[in-house]
């Protein structure tokens, strides 16, 4: 399998690429990372199971040739763009190249699914960036790919990895996570190519439930 990341020195994503090298479950799994400075990954160069790709999201252009031949696409970076270029080249890429399954990194609250105290706390920090958001969750849903949106919860860096998964009509349950946690669902959706289609997916500690603000 040839996995793309987008994004590719994002911290989730490093924690991603640590774990297809060295799992052995991961073994056939194939990366191309896509970053604006591919000397951040450097360390890398060499791994015969590795190719860098230095390229930004807005280069569509550039994008859909670095596609060419992958088979999962993972954007790990919320697209708060004004108007949602990097959703949009990258569906353009993906189409142009025959790809279906496609995992974009999101926030958390775009339907008015996070509820009480926290929510609104919630909805005052990312208002800003909420209708890119929003629109960039409706231009996957209306794409015709495979997609899964992750709305990710506010992140720590703790070592656990516990989380409960939430669906797109549901309400969020909890208010925090690891990114270990992200990386891991991640990779369980790599792994399941059926596993959330079509739908946006929603994580965090089931622990931090009931709290008004992040746990770090």
């Amino acid at each position: 399998m040839n996995l793309f990341i987008a994004a590719a020195n994002g911290q989730i994503a490093r924690i991603v690429e640590n774990r297809v090298l060295n799992e052995p479950a991961f073994q056939d799994v194939n990366l191309t990372l896509f970053l604006r400075n591919a000397d951040r990954l450097n360390a890398l160069k060499d791994n015969p199971r590795v190719t860098l790709v230095e390229g930004s999201l807005d280069d569509a252009a550039g994008l859909t040739q670095a596609l060419k031949g992958q088979d999962v696409v993972f954007v790990a970076v919320v697209d708060h763009t004004s108007d949602n270029a990097w959703t949009k080249n990258i569906i353009a890429g993906m189409q142009e190249n025959g790809i279906k399954r496609v995992l974009f990194t999101n926030i958390l609250g775009l339907y008015n699914e996070v509820p009480g105290e926290f929510g609104a706390w919630n909805l005052q920090m990312v208002r800003s960036g909420l209708p890119a958001a929003i629109n960039s969750d409706k231009l996957l849903a209306d794409s015709g790919l495979d997609y899964t949106t992750l709305r990710l919860p506010w992140l720590n860096d703790r070592d656990e990895v516990k989380y409960t998964v939430t669906h797109r009509n549901d309400q969020y349950d909890g208010v925090s996570g690891s990114r270990q946690s992200v990386a891991d669902l991640v990779l369980k959706l790599v792994s399941e190519p059926t596993l959330d289609v079509k739908d946006s997916v929603g994580l965090a500690d089931p622990d931090t439930q009931g709290l008004d603000r992040p746990v770090y």
